[in-house]
């Protein structure tokens, strides 16, 4: 069941309303850059503390950033 869930993300969204690169989100939540990009391309799924930071820092809802896409 898991092979076909992605967790999908709008970070990238965010970001450019936000007029904030990579390095800006990352620092503003104590992560690497890279640990942002990873996220957005969907190679790496954030923890729990790293996705509600996230959605703190834009004042959100998680579910507002990331959602479930079901793929058959």
């Amino acid at each position: 069941m898991r092979d076909n869930i992605k967790l999908s993300n709008r970070i990238r969204v965010y970001r450019a309303e936000h007029r904030m690169s990579q390095a800006d989100l990352a620092k503003a939540i104590g992560v690497s850059r890279k640990t942002i990009s990873t996220i957005e391309v969907g190679r790496f799924v954030p923890s729990t503390i790293i996705a509600m930071l996230i959605a703190e820092h834009f004042n959100v809802a998680v579910e507002d950033i990331f959602s479930l896409e079901r793929t058959s």
